[in-house]
């Protein structure tokens, strides 16, 4: 079968033609503002990729066209689908008719950590022996794709919340169907879709609703949320992590953790990620992985040969004495959680924080004051502030002389490039490419 994927450089997209090619399949796509790492993974699968959305796209008749949520009415190709009656679908309906069907699927819900935990768990899986098939909303460095095809009956997936597409408002995973289920946190985000905090935790209740009881629910213990969404009807078990009666981490007096299940011997292991809120989403990770029947010994152990996650406190290079980190941070939330991570890895040296407040939600401005105090923990502050509907120079303003706001990247990378010293680390957080700063900070540094 031709599938043809409108949206194909999007994280969930791109993983999904992956899963697709390995399939059988062939595939094409199509997607404007392409930026690796998505696109250089499907330019190394030689996935055939389109630039745009042209109506003439729809001369290629594949036998279907699977549309990611990017894509809305008036996009060119959609209208001329949609005029023709040319077959399409989804792309959540698509992997969950054809990839989920039969298989323990673990899914990785919650506002933040789903990619980091997504890949801590399939990595559990893969040392354990049981070659999970995943797709994950980012690269793990221990797999190099964000998605894979495998004979196993278990498969990782990343369930996002966001809507599923045009024609299905609801959110990607009421689809996947899954026997395993991480709830990891939840809070306010995607204001270009969601009104409240409510409405998203009743998009979270449908999909507790869809559970089986034969499975297993593993949720947070420290989320008022979740707890409110559970007591609306859950037919599920439940277990608790950051709990101490059921699952719980803590840093060993000698370095390393320690993972504690209920009375059980606890476990020391080691992690390479820094940050409170990486001990959380492993030990998500390790009891979900439990229940696909690999010890807690086993699953300690795997976590000590973790090796991170692309653009997630990525190191993508140092010069003159300068770090420079990548994260995929945007939510205030991220930002804060990132910025303690970071001081966790490297306890002196000043850290400078380059924001691009990209996402919709930040776009919108509906998070803006939290800005100033999730950024508290930099020394410096340089946020980009192109294409903003609210004045970002007032938002900061509370962080006195430390922020500075730029409405061209190449300025502020000069002056980024001028406050930084030997020793410093920079750290660079958004969602999208940025307009390749990183590459540009190195440059700018080295000469």
């Amino acid at each position: 079968m031709h599938l043809h994927i409108l949206g194909i450089c999007g994280t969930f997209m791109g993983g999904l033609a992956l899963v697709a090619r390995a399939a059988g399949h062939r595939v094409t796509g199509c997607d404007a503002n392409v930026y690796p790492p998505m696109s250089t993974q499907l330019e190394a699968q030689r996935i055939e990729l389109i630039e745009g959305y042209g109506r003439n796209q729809a001369d290629l008749r594949p036998d279907l066209f699977v549309v990611g949520n990017a894509v809305s009415r008036g996009n060119p190709l959609l209208e001329e689908i949609l005029d023709r009656g040319l077959p399409y679908t989804s792309g959540p309906q698509w992997i969950a008719e054809n990839v989920l069907k039969d298989k323990w699927v673990l899914a990785v819900a919650g506002t933040h950590g789903k990619t980091t935990t997504s890949s801590l768990l399939a990595w559990i899986l893969e040392c354990a022996g049981l070659d999970p098939g995943f797709v994950i909303g980012g690269v793990p460095s221990d797999f190099g794709v964000s998605a894979r095809l495998t004979n196993s009956h278990f498969f990782v997936i990343e369930a996002d919340e966001y809507d599923t597409a045009f024609c299905d408002k609801r959110s990607k995973f009421v689809h996947y169907r899954p026997r395993t289920a991480i709830l990891n946190n939840l809070e306010f985000d995607h204001a270009d879709i969601f009104p409240d905090l409510a409405s998203i935790e009743a998009q979270f209740h449908h999909f507790v609703r869809i559970l089986p009881s034969s499975g297993l629910i593993v949720a947070n213990a420290r989320d008022d949320s979740l707890r409110r969404v559970l007591e609306r009807g859950c037919w599920t078990p439940v277990e608790w992590f950051n709990d101490p009666a059921a699952w719980s981490v803590q840093a060993a007096e000698s370095g390393g953790l320690l993972i504690r299940h209920g009375s059980d011997e606890p476990q020391r292991a080691s992690l390479c990620l820094p940050g409170e809120h990486n001990r959380s989403n492993a030990l998500a990770a390790i009891a979900a992985a439990h229940h696909a029947g690999v010890p807690v010994q086993a699953a300690a152990a795997a976590l000590g040969r973790f090796g991170g996650v692309r653009r997630r406190l990525e190191l993508r290079g140092s010069a003159r004495g300068v770090a420079v980190f990548d994260d995929f941070a945007h939510h205030p939330t991220a930002i804060a959680a990132t910025i303690r991570a970071l001081r966790d890895k490297i306890p002196s040296g000043r850290i400078l924080a380059v924001l691009e407040p990209r996402s919709n939600t930040m776009k919108q401005g509906v998070m803006k004051d939290r800005l100033p105090e999730s950024l508290e923990g930099a020394d410096r502050v340089f946020c980009y502030a192109a294409a903003l509907g609210w004045d970002a120079r007032a938002v900061l303003a509370p962080l006195g002389a430390r922020a500075a706001v730029f409405d061209e990247i190449d300025t502020m990378v000069a002056a980024i490039v001028a406050a930084a010293g030997e020793g410093d680390s920079i750290l660079v957080m958004s969602n999208g490419g940025f307009g390749g700063i990183h590459d540009k900070l190195l440059v700018a540094l080295a000469s």
